[in-house]
């Protein structure tokens, strides 16, 4: 007879390795919580995450010490995944404010780096900074439900990918990032 196996997706029921390494779950939760802290209210020398006025927040790329949308959205999933809420929307309202492109060519894009003040250093797009803002924000949809814009997580999502797949689909142009023959 065949063993049927099913992921979770179909079952609900994820892997802990650390569980089954024999961490209990209190130990992990622990440590899930204070590589939080760490990164997110950390020392200034060890954390990513900084506010910026009442309602933004920016992932610093400590590299380069600008703003990506790869950090950014790394940055969503971790607080969507976190139930982070409050963070969650902060990085979300910078990222729509100062990154995603309201008109022309890029529209509905992100400029793939800015400085943490939000001044644009290139218009361009980059794959994976649009395709993790999507997944985050589809992960939000499911978690704390869709909201009044811009917290319409799922169709904030839709509109990303829309772009990617549509956009300029009758010339040659960058589409999240890569060239596409017409």
């Amino acid at each position: 007879m065949a063993l049927t196996m099913q992921g979770a997706f179909y079952t609900g029921n994820y892997r802990n390795v650390f569980l089954e390494a024999g961490y209990s779950q209190e130990e992990i939760d622990a440590r899930l919580e204070q590589a939080w802290n760490d990164l997110f209210d950390g020392a200034p020398e060890v954390r990513i995450y900084f506010p910026l006025g009442e309602d933004k927040g920016y992932v610093l790329d400590t590299g380069n010490t600008d703003v990506r949308t790869e950090g950014m959205s790394y940055g969503m999933m971790m607080a969507v995944q976190m139930d982070k809420k409050d963070i969650f929307d902060r990085l979300w309202n910078y990222s729509k404010s100062y990154m995603q492109h309201k008109e022309g060519r890029y529209k509905d894009y992100f400029a793939w780096h800015c400085k943490p003040d939000g001044t644009r250093l290139s218009s361009g797009p980059a794959p994976d900074g649009e395709e993790y803002f999507a997944m985050a924000l589809f992960f939000a949809s499911s978690r704390w439900g869709d909201g009044q814009p811009p917290y319409d997580y799922s169709e904030q999502a839709k509109t990303i990918l829309r772009a990617c797949v549509h956009q300029d689909r009758d010339q040659e142009e960058t589409r999240c990032g890569t060239l596409q023959p017409s």
